[in-house]
C-alpha cells in the first residue's frame, strides 16, 4: 500500500504501489457520512481589506504581486517531512518509509549546494508500518540537539509511537533508544503523527481523531482520549531529572490535575496534518484536514501569557470548519478555524504549513501552507486576526505537497512526497 493516495482525499485509505501518482479524489470508506450543511458561523473567518503596511508600518507586498520561486535541493526516497537542528547547518530528510537522511549545506545564499549523506542516520523501517496512512510520520531534535524523536505507527498493530535516540551530531546512538509515549491503535487512516518542539520546551504531538467517518466515537470531543488531541509533554525534563518515566507533565497542561487525559493541550481535532510555531511570537498554527466539506486553518494566538492553544476546543466532530457537522452546533467557547476552503476544486486535504520569517522581504510573516490534491503553494497574512490577503501560487507546483520546514536561518522548504522532490522557497 502507499502513502501516495492515502493522503488525498480526507487522508483516505487506497491501495496502489509506492510510486503511483496522485490518483481518485472519490470517496472512500470514511466519507459515507452526510455532508456538513449549515450555515457558516461568523467570526474570525471575516476578511477585512488588505493592508498596505504592517504593524511598525513598513510597507507590504500584496501576495498577487509576490511570485515564488522553488530550488530544488534534491530528491529522495519517500521524503514526508524536512527538519533542523539547532546550530547545526544541516537539514534532515525523514522518509516515509523508516529513514532519516543527513544532508550537508555549503555556502550561503542562492549559491547553496546541498548534499545528502549516502546512508540514512537512521533506519527503523522493521518497526515500522507503511501501509495505508501509517508510517514514519515525522521526526524532531530536541532544543539543545541532543536527541533525534521520531513518531509513527508501530508494527504489528499500528499503535502510534514516539521514541527517542540520543545523537552525537554524527551518528545515533541505536542502543539508546527510549519508548516516550503510545497511543492508539485506532483505525489505519487519521494517525497526524506530528511533532515538535515548541517556543516553551515541551514537545507536542497532534494525533487524528482514530479515524471512521464522523469521528464515530466522538474523540474529537472526548477529553479523556489523546485521539483527535495535540499533546503536550516534557521528556526533556524527564531525563534532566533522571525519572524513570519516559516523560512528565507540565504542571499548566489544562488537564494536569483532572477532567481529562493531562497529556492534552487542545483538542477538538480531526486529522491535525502539519502545525508549527511562529518563531517570532509563538503562535500555533495548525491545519486540520475535513471530513468532505471544507478544510481549515486553525490560529492559536501566544497572548494570554499561558501558551498557544491551552485547551482550546477547536469543535471537531460538531463542527467542520465554521459549519455544524451532521446537525451539531458549535460548542461553548470553541475556535473557529481562521481561514477554510470548500472541498473540491481547491482541493481535497490541507497540509498545514509555517510563517515564513527568512530572506525574502515580501514574503515576512505570511503562512504558507497547501493541499496534497492541488499541489501548488499558497498563502495567507493576517492583521488583527484576521485574514487580510492571500495569495495561490500555482506556478509554485510540487508533486504531492505533504510538509512544509524550515531552515536555522528561516529559509522554508516544502517536500513533495510524489516525485520525491524537495525545494526552497524564495521570492521575486
Amino acid at each position: 500500500m502507499s502513502l501516495l493516495t492515502t493522503l488525498t482525499p480526507r487522508r483516505c485509505v487506497a491501495a496502489v504501489a509506492l510510486g503511483t501518482l496522485l490518483a481518485t479524489t472519490t470517496a472512500c470508506g470514511d466519507d459515507d457520512d452526510e455532508s456538513s450543511g449549515g450555515e457558516p458561523i461568523q467570526g474570525q473567518l471575516d476578511q477585512a481589506d488588505p493592508p498596505t503596511t504592517d504593524a511598525e508600518g513598513t510597507a507590504v507586498v500584496p501576495l498577487d504581486e509576490v511570485d515564488l520561486t522553488l530550488t530544488s535541493i534534491g530528491s529522495f526516497d519517500a521524503p514526508i517531512s524536512i527538519i533542523n537542528r539547532a546550530d547545526d547547518p544541516a537539514l534532515y530528510v525523514v522518509g516515509w518509509n523508516g529513514t532519516v537522511t543527513k544532508v550537508d549545506v555549503a555556502g550561503e545564499g542562492d549559491a547553496r549546494t546541498y548534499e545528502a549523506a549516502s546512508e540514512p542516520l537512521i533506519d527503523i523501517d522493521d518497526d515500522v508500518v507503511t501501509e495505508g496512512e501509517e508510517g514514519l510520520l515525522d521526526a524532531t531534535f530536541s532544543p539543545d540537539g541532543a536527541r533525534l524523536y521520531v513518531s509513527y505507527t508501530a508494527e504489528p498493530d499500528g499503535h502510534n509511537v514516539i521514541a527517542s535516540y540520543e545523537f552525537d551530531g554524527e551518528s545515533i546512538d541505536e542502543g539508546s533508544r527510549r519508548e516516550i509515549l503510545t497511543a492508539g491503535p485506532a483505525q489505519a487512516n487519521h494517525n497526524g503523527g506530528d511533532i515538535a518542539f515548541g517556543p516553551d520546551g515541551f514537545l507536542y504531538f497532534g494525533l487524528g481523531d482514530g479515524g471512521g467517518g464522523g469521528d464515530p466515537d466522538s474523540n474529537g470531543q472526548d477529553t479523556e482520549t489523546q485521539l483527535g488531541k495535540l499533546m503536550r509533554i516534557d521528556p526533556e525534563g524527564a531525563v534532566a531529572a533522571g525519572d524513570d518515566e519516559p516523560y512528565l507533565i507540565p504542571a499548566d497542561n489544562p488537564f494536569a490535575d483532572g477532567g481529562g487525559s493531562p497529556e492534552v493541550w487542545a483538542y477538538g481535532l480531526r486529522n491535525p496534518w502539519r502545525f508549527s510555531f511562529d518563531p517570532a511570537n509563538g503562535d500555533l498554527w495548525i491545519g486540520d484536514v475535513g471530513q468532505g466539506e471544507w478544510e481549515e486553518i486553525d490560529w492559536l494566538p501566544a497572548t494570554d501569557g499561558t501558551g498557544a492553544g491551552r485547551g482550546a476546543n477547536l469543535g471537531w466532530n460538531a463542527m467542520e470548519g465554521s459549519h455544524p457537522f451532521e446537525g451539531g452546533s458549535n460548542p461553548d467557547g470553541a475556535v473557529l478555524p481562521v481561514y477554510e476552503y470548500a472541498n473540491g476544486d481547491d482541493g481535497c486535504a490541507v497540509t498545514g504549513g509555517v510563517v515564513y520569517r527568512g530572506p525574502a522581504t515580501s514574503l515576512e510573516g505570511i503562512y504558507l501552507f497547501g493541499d496534497s490534491c492541488q499541489n501548488y503553494v499558497r498563502a495567507i497574512r493576517l492583521a488583527d486576526g484576521e485574514v487580510v490577503d492571500e495569495g495561490r501560487f500555482e506556478d509554485a507546483s510540487v508533486e504531492q505537497l505533504v510538509s512544509f520546514g524550515t531552515d536555522n536561518g528561516g529559509d522554508v522548504y516544502v517536500v513533495g512526497l510524489g516525485g520525491g522532490e524537495i525545494f526552497r522557497i524564495g521570492a521575486s
